[in-house]
């Protein structure tokens, strides 16, 4: 399956295609329902993506047409480097096609997109309970170790 996804930037066309991805993934975090996130937030998300002085970034997995999968990532500073790092925010993959190197891909994408940034380390988080992501997660990147707090204000 890998060779026939392709993997590019999002384009202000996807958005009807990107939006149930999205949706997709806010449900697998419980943000669904009652506790969705307001609409507001996903149309300022999105623009985002297409704002140049914002340093979110997006691609998109799609296979014979159709988008299949999502990241998001983010740019930023460090006080350990000098050059900024990349913080993979947001990954989904269509559940019909977990396994098949869709994730995969879009992983490889935001290294590469790092590297021609001149990023030197990625790194993003998951639930404990992704047992499924984690998998391929254990073969794409090193786990850090690192416990995650946080608190809501």
């Amino acid at each position: 399956m890998s060779s026939s996804v392709k993997v590019r930037p999002v384009v202000r066309a996807d958005y009807e295609q990107w939006l149930p991805l999205w949706g997709g993934y806010n449900a697998f975090y419980g943000r669904s329902g009652p506790t969705a996130l307001p609409t507001e937030i996903s149309k300022i998300t999105w623009a985002r993506f297409f704002d140049v002085y914002e340093p979110m970034h997006a691609l998109v997995a799609e296979v014979d047409g159709k988008l299949v999968g999502l990241v998001h990532y983010i740019f930023h500073r460090s006080t350990t480097t000098i050059e900024p790092i990349c913080y993979l925010r947001d990954l989904f993959t269509d559940e019909t096609l977990r396994g098949k190197g869709v994730g995969k891909a879009l992983i490889e994408a935001v290294y590469e997109d790092a590297k021609a940034a001149g990023v030197q380390q990625v790194y993003w988080q998951t639930h404990e309970t992704n047992l499924t992501a984690m998998r391929l997660y254990n073969h794409v990147a090193d786990r850090s170790g690192f416990v995650v707090y946080r608190k809501v204000l």
